[in-house]
């Protein structure tokens, strides 16, 4: 099989072939990350009234918020269930697409994107009903299968095309991408919905969910047809047919670290984020929905800003594990700031993002480096599962935290300080594993620490498949 004009076949031992499989891969998580916080952009309209019939007060106005009517419990347990669904379903996925390849998992868990995502919009339908809650959890349930998944599958293809050559660098782009989804969600959904409601926002995020699974399709085709032409098209079916769940138990203790780190961090970061705008107009005067939406989607702007520099810079010095150690310690003054000082709230959002983007290159890519090829997707979905189950255990925390009644009023700000600490010392459990990391890390030979030319030679000594194609080294 062969790609390109006049039939003549793509050169996949040329760069351009690995940014055009990049570029696609970019596209994978577009439109679900887009989808995934849009609950956070309009939490006044899901915790909003059913009617406005009748004279209510909201945050900083004395108009009527029509809405779903939901309670900051409920509406915590649309994110409580995402993330507890990806922590279930992450592990197994992995260690399918291990087994079954890129191609299989990369339409199923698309299309299990866009059916979450459709059946999410529909329920916003039933308002009123008995149906509202169930079908918007199914919604956000089959969506986090979807989702947890293409994180898995967008590594494991990073990984593959970009071995330690500009790998922090594609990781960097491929996460700031699928970020992109997030901030523009930030900038245009509360306009979007002002014009034309909640319903037609949540059928316009299943739309972008569509195009990246158009977009997982291109991946999948330029994935298959690359490596034939590699040459590593049965080397790779053998080395899949070896991986079996035992496998698990020889993944090493920097390993099961990182995965700890990777944990607390995003736990700490998502379940900010996904409160934060209403805390935001809660805690500070003068600050309405949009522009609480735009402060908190700084986190992400910053991701999409930094993100090609701080790759470039990772791949060029490496030291992941004390990049990783520094973002965790400067990532506590953010959420101490929140708690017990008015500082405007753009300093601290900025300032997570900045750590954010950081640990986000410095993590992700450290995982190739420290388990073979053939079990990196059963490693990332260990690592998404454990991210997934803190996101899950600690939104139901908060959740509870806020208490259970609508929040037409403003939430009590000893809750919101009690939700803001408990976001703190998850912060310092990330600053101690980060250090068991590095000093583990020190005795094993500084494999986290080396430079991307070390690295990739540390790589091929895990996988039979890239020593094969140590002298083929993509350009």
């Amino acid at each position: 099989m062969s790609l390109g004009f006049q039939n003549k076949p793509l050169d996949t031992c040329r760069a351009y072939y690995r940014f055009l499989v990049l570029f696609f891969n970019c596209m994978v998580s577009f439109g679900s990350y887009f989808c995934f916080d849009i609950p956070s952009v309009l939490q006044d309209q899901f915790q909003g009234n059913l009617t406005c019939h009748y004279r209510t007060f909201t945050n900083h106005s004395r108009a009527c918020v029509e809405g779903l009517g939901m309670s900051p419990q409920e509406y915590n347990l649309l994110y409580a269930i995402c993330a507890w669904t990806t922590a279930v379903v992450v592990i197994m996925a992995g260690f399918l697409i291990d087994k079954l390849g890129n191609g299989f998992g990369l339409f199923l868990f698309s299309f299990l994107t866009v059916l979450g995502s459709a059946i999410f919009a529909l329920g916003s339908h039933f308002k009123g009903t008995p149906y509202l809650l169930p079908l918007m959890l199914t919604g956000r349930l089959l969506f986090g299968s979807g989702n947890g998944s293409l994180s898995i599958l967008q590594n494991r293809v990073t990984a593959f095309w970009f071995k330690r050559k500009e790998l922090a660098l594609a990781t960097s782009l491929t996460i700031s991408f699928s970020r992109l989804g997030s901030v523009l969600n930030f900038f245009f959904t509360l306009q979007f919905n002002s014009h034309y409601g909640i319903q037609w926002t949540l059928w316009g995020g299943t739309i972008l969910c569509v195009l990246s699974f158009l977009g997982a399709i291109v991946v999948s085709v330029l994935d298959i047809v690359g490596v034939k032409q590699l040459g590593l098209d049965e080397a790779i079916n053998k080395e899949s047919k070896n991986v079996r769940v035992q496998d698990v138990r020889h993944l090493s203790l920097q390993f099961w670290l990182l995965n700890l780190n990777i944990m607390f961090f995003y736990t700490a970061v998502y379940c900010f984020v996904a409160d934060a705008s209403k805390f935001i107009q809660d805690k500070y005067d003068g600050y309405d929905q949009r522009t609480a939406g735009y402060i908190t989607g700084a986190v992400y702007d910053c991701a999409l800003v930094l993100a090609a520099a701080v790759g470039l810079l990772i791949d060029y010095i490496g030291m992941r594990g004390v990049l990783i150690f520094l973002c965790s310690v400067l990532t506590l003054p953010v959420f101490a700031l929140l708690a017990f000082t008015y500082v405007p709230p753009l300093v601290s959002t900025l300032w997570l993002g900045v750590t954010y983007s950081f640990a986000a290159a410095s993590m992700w890519p450290s995982i190739p480096l420290l388990v073979p090829h053939a079990t990196l997707g059963t490693a990332m979905g260990l690592t998404l599962s454990a991210q997934m189950i803190g996101v899950g255990l600690t939104n139901l925390i908060v959740g509870t935290i806020l208490g259970t009644k609508s929040s037409e009023a403003k939430i009590p700000l000893w809750r919101w300080q009690q939700m803001i600490i408990l976001i703190l010392v998850i912060t310092m459990a990330c600053v101690a594993t980060s250090i068991a990391l590095n000093i583990v890390d020190k005795k094993q030979g500084g494999t986290l620490n080396r430079t991307h030319k070390r690295s990739r030679e540390a790589e091929a000594e895990l996988s039979p498949i890239l020593k094969m194609d140590d002298n083929r080294h993509l350009n």
